[in-house]
């Protein structure tokens, strides 16, 4: 019994490449970045084998498709590594929390001020929870004028995503950076 031999796979991520070009006719850019114009799929797959490339379709939503002559293995390469470099360079935002009570001491408000201002000047969104406990909750609108005075004093650098609201017993205000 003898076996045929395997037929590549269709490459599941990445471009369409070679045999695995749908489209009769492709627009054909060459090694140099020069076009040569529509032709035939298997006319162009031969040109790119006579210099040793692979027909790579570069732009397969286009009338007719554009394929240029590449190397596979570097291109998916390069695209990779494109990908991974913008990966680490992008910066995920996250949500720092602030927890007070409505009778702070001035100076204890000033750290938490700074705190709050150094997260905002780090890209981070701060959440100011303020706790109440026993009789501070009959006394809502001390805590509200304590989360103004701190939208007022971040407001330079930050504006209010979530304006102060109760839920249970403490309120919740979210700022985020400028």
């Amino acid at each position: 019994m003898t076996r045929r031999p395997m037929a590549p796979a269709m490459p599941l991520n990445g471009p369409r490449f070679n045999e695995f070009i749908q489209s009769p006719k492709v627009r054909v850019i060459d090694e140099n970045g020069e076009n040569l114009g529509v032709m035939y799929t298997r006319e162009a797959m031969a040109q790119a084998a006579e210099v040793g490339l692979d027909l790579v379709e570069v732009s397969p939503n286009a009338d007719p498709p554009v394929a240029k002559f590449l190397d596979v293995g570097k291109f998916k390469y390069e695209a990779q590594k494109k990908a991974n470099l913008a990966r680490k360079t992008q910066k995920t935002q996250e949500i720092k929390e602030i927890k007070m009570r409505p009778n702070i001491d001035d100076h204890d408000y000033d750290v938490k001020m700074r705190n709050i201002l150094k997260f905002i000047g780090e890209g981070d969104k701060v959440k100011v929870t303020l706790r109440f406990r026993g009789r501070e909750l009959s006394h809502g609108q001390l805590g509200m004028q304590l989360l103004q005075r701190v939208q007022q004093d971040a407001a330079e650098v930050a504006k209010v995503e979530s304006y102060p609201r109760m839920e249970g017993r403490q309120m919740l205000m979210v700022l985020s950076p400028k």
